[in-house]
């Protein structure tokens, strides 16, 4: 069975598998390795809208996007319509294909000024930031959220339908609720209860560590499409793996040692190219763990990677480790 496309709005996806807006994640240079394996969308991490309408250097850089990662999203978040909607209206003049609101982070800080997950104790102000937002973009306007506030509060459907009726074109639902933080497991009941309860496009998200944790989820809840997030972290072949699976139904041999440190120096390159080698080496560190976990000795690199500050110590540092664990496989399969 092949995979088949979804529409939102006016915009054409033809792979409906999506990289998560993750703050401090999904960088210019992760989407497009990510988009090399197969994603079908990507979004930017998420934008304060508050701080883009303050003109924030910044915010303003997170809005860069590549030729290569169409089609590409931007997620804006924030508590003020009229902000909301101005910031909107600002982004449609950009190359972003589409504008999604979050309304699912559940971090403290954004929580505590009434943005994220917080705005699902608010229909009402929810129906004003949608509308609002809809009519002041020219792109398809989205929304994510998560299952509720806390157990006693769980109201995604009654926000789904609320985005729905006003311009929505799409709604992305992450199957925890905001007491959960990313705790427990994912509710993939709740997505098929939102998908059987409007009209637009609905994305499941939660726990896709796996291509048949993905199938297993549209298997379930009858979603348009499947969003990564914490599986994809150190992982672009995660969407490479589900498409092969929903289209072949056999998943590749995982990346090796080689393959995993080659596409982290890419990586860091690339990041080195768009922010500079002095931001570029920090930000990498938690990349670097990422794309080596599991792999024997990974410990130790990682806490020498932490001390590092130039891309020349990180690639020497990557590049011996690399040689270290093809000689001791190499002896491993001669010996055996």
């Amino acid at each position: 069975m092949k995979m088949t496309g979804l529409r939102i709005g006016c915009l054409s996806i033809e792979v409906p598998l999506f990289l998560a807006p993750m703050a401090g994640v999904t960088d210019l240079a992760f989407r497009k390795l990510c988009k090399e394996q197969g994603c079908g969308m990507v979004y930017t991490e998420m934008i304060s809208a508050k701080g883009l309408y303050y003109g924030s250097s910044h915010t303003r850089d997170l809005l860069k996007i590549d030729g290569k990662e169409h089609p590409v999203g931007v997620q804006i978040f924030g508590s003020d319509p009229l902000i909301m909607a101005r910031m909107a209206e600002k982004i449609s003049e950009t190359e972003a294909d589409l504008i999604d609101i979050n309304m699912g982070c559940p971090a403290p800080k954004i929580v505590k000024n009434g943005e994220g997950s917080a705005l699902m104790r608010n229909p009402s102000l929810v129906a004003d930031i949608v509308r609002e937002v809809s009519r002041a973009s020219s792109k398809p306007v989205t929304v994510k959220i998560r299952k509720g506030w806390d157990e006693k509060s769980v109201n995604a459907v009654e926000i789904a339908r609320i985005a729905e009726e006003e311009g929505a074109a799409a709604i992305t639902v992450h199957g925890r609720t905001r007491e959960q933080y990313y705790s427990g497991s994912a509710d993939w009941d709740i997505i098929r209860k939102v998908k059987s309860s409007v009209s637009i496009p609905v994305i499941g998200n939660g726990d896709v560590f796996t291509a048949p944790a993905a199938l297993e989820m549209k298997k379930q809840t009858n979603c348009d499409g499947i969003m990564a997030a914490r599986g994809a972290r150190g992982n672009p072949w995660l969407f490479r793996d589900i498409v092969s699976l929903w289209d072949t139904g056999t998943v590749p041999p995982p990346p090796g040692t080689e393959e995993r440190i080659h596409t982290a120096l890419r990586h860091l390159r690339m990041l080195v190219d768009q922010k500079g080698e002095k931001v570029a080496v920090p930000e990498m560190r938690k990349h670097i763990a990422w794309y080596l976990k599991g792999i024997k000795d990974s410990g130790r690199i990682r806490s020498q990677v932490n001390s590092l500050d130039t891309e020349a110590e990180v690639k020497a540092l990557l590049s011996s480790y690399g040689a270290e664990r093809r000689r001791e496989e190499g002896g491993q399969s001669r010996s055996g």
